[in-house]
């Protein structure tokens, strides 16, 4: 069995200049993510800390979103508290290397058709309760489970049997092989089988992770402490987490600038020229990995239901404009889905449309179209907003005249589940940055099987389940891949706009923060110094 021991945070990935357009907006989309760690050089790992991490405080948090329980397994933009809450069984590095978490070994059968997790011992629930195999066991049944909302549902169905071999030997038995089974192992965080039916109310989160929840108030935020009995010796340092709701953009910068927050990622892309010269404040971004903004298309809305249409909508689009003005200049304009660090990603992938006015109104007079009218639905926060706009501005000089409808984010994202959008919508969305297969068989978007778009395609499902289950690696593993981008691209029923990864804004005393790559805060080794 091969033994795999925790990583490293790597170095800080850090802009050297701030490209923020003016009247910009940082996009906050549901399900964004960001790499494992990219924390600014002020803020490194420890920075000015030579007689070691200063133990105590607590640490502030601005979220422009409330926490959402009923979506408490699923990815979105309100799951930057489940890591403090909660562990999994394994957690990539920056390469997509598994790593250990209450899983500290495994061994893949030669066939791909089980796998052998060693788990860890020593490890207890908040409430005292000890984590045995039968936790995990309860994890995978609970994604499976379809009362849930959980994106790699797909995934977790693929495991068929268990068998135990003791309290912390676990035999997972599967459907067939998959090559992204450790994205579901960092996916699924491992919670309390005995009271799973009140966390998806908000009324008890019993983990076992650093912290343990003490009070959710609606509207206001989360109140966490320090986990004593955590299986990291010595770990967390802080005394607890607050997790305060700042809708506002101006209240929220106002809070990091006071000094009364002292990390965020939410912060609109318009302000982040201002933050960045705040003596106190740092801004960093998560470089590896990330989510994307992207324009939604429901196929089943006529005229959307003609690709043609649809194409001439991806031409349109000023993605570069898009990546100045609404992300402060943060990420990359791209029309896939891939980040650079992607198996996937291509150059000539994400340059495949450009913003090209003639091109779309050319090809919606093709389809015999001069003038639509159409509804696109966004979130009602300042950057999702400004996307919106800027989308709405573009297709207005092709004659695509578009009716903003702003929601409110858990609305949306259950629009989003529920396959009820409207013709357009605007959002961001994750799933890009772990294993090429996961996006098209879990992110709620692309999802083949049942998709938000409401898009069907043989081929497209052939596609997806032939690169989601073949063993390939080098080249064929790529053509797998292109198979998948190349039907993307063609039947454009999700418009990528611009890769992103979390941008963070934190107080130059606080050191050792990362984000895992489903963009859960991850404070085990988080401090605050001087």
């Amino acid at each position: 069995m091969t033994e795999l021991h925790p990583s490293t945070p790597t170095a800080p990935s850090r802009r050297t200049a701030l490209r923020a357009a003016a009247g910009g907006t940082l996009l906050l989309g549901l399900g964004l993510t960001g790499c494992r760690s990219a924390v600014s050089e002020a803020a490194a790992p420890g920075a000015g800390d030579a007689a070691g991490p200063k133990r105590g405080g607590t640490l502030t948090v601005a979220v422009n979103t409330d926490f959402t329980p009923s979506l408490l397994f699923a990815q979105s933009n309100q799951s930057l508290q489940q890591r403090l809450l909660y562990n999994t069984l394994t957690r990539y590095d920056d390469r997509l290397e598994p790593r250990p978490e209450l899983a500290t070994s495994w061994e893949y059968a030669p066939d791909g058709r089980s796998i052998t997790l060693e788990l860890r011992t020593g490890v207890v629930f908040h409430d005292g309760r000890p984590f045995t195999a039968d936790d995990v066991i309860f994890a995978v049944k609970n994604l499976q489970n379809p009362l849930r909302a959980a994106q790699l549902r797909g995934t977790a169905a693929v495991v068929t049997g268990f068998e135990k071999r003791g309290d912390h030997e676990l035999v997972l038995k599967l459907a067939h092989p998959v090559d992204n089974l450790f994205d579901l192992f960092e996916f699924m965080f491992i919670t309390d089988p005995h009271s799973v039916e009140e966390a998806v109310t908000g009324k008890k989160l019993n983990g076992t992770g650093p912290f343990a929840l003490t009070a959710w108030r609606p509207g206001s935020g989360l109140s966490l402490r320090r986990n004593d009995r955590y299986w990291r010796p010595g770990r967390p340092y802080l005394d607890g987490v607050e997790i305060r709701v700042v809708p506002q953009a101006d209240a929220l910068v106002s809070s990091l600038r006071t000094g009364q927050s002292q990390l965020s990622y939410s912060v609109p892309g318009r302000n982040l020229a201002a933050v960045a010269t705040v003596p106190d404040l740092a801004v960093s971004e998560y470089s590896t990995g990330g989510g994307a903004s992207y324009l939604g298309v429901n196929t089943s809305v006529a005229p959307l239901d003609d690709k043609t249409v649809r194409q001439a909508l991806a031409w349109a689009v000023d993605r570069e404009r898009i990546l100045e003005q609404v992300l402060g200049g943060y990420g990359l304009a791209s029309a896939t889905p891939w980040p650079k660090s992607s198996p996937a990603y291509t150059e000539a992938g994400r340059t495949h449309y450009r913003h090209d006015p003639a091109k779309a109104r050319a090809l919606l007079k093709s389809a015999g179209h001069t003038r639509l009218d159409l509804p696109l639905l966004h979130v009602n926060l300042p950057g999702e907003t400004a996307l919106a706009e800027a989308i709405q501005y573009d297709l207005k000089q092709i004659g695509v005249h578009v009716t903003l409808e702003p929601t409110d984010a858990a609305t949306a994202q259950k629009h989003l589940i529920s396959q009820s959008m409207p013709a357009l919508w605007a959002m961001g969305h994750g799933f890009a940055q772990v294993q090429p297969s996961t996006l098209a068989v879990s992110a709620y978007p692309f999802n083949a099987a049942k998709n938000t778009s409401r898009f069907r395609s043989e081929a497209y499902t052939k596609a997806v389940r032939e690169a989601w289950t073949s063993r390939a690696t080098g080249a064929e593993a790529n053509a797998l891949r292109q198979r998948v981008t190349d039907t993307l691209l063609d039947e454009a029923f999700i418009i990528d706009l611009a890769i992103r990864g979390s941008v963070q804004v934190a107080s130059k005393k606080l050191r050792g923060v990362t984000l895992t790559k489903f963009s859960s805060l991850d404070l085990d080794d988080a401090h605050l110094a001087g």
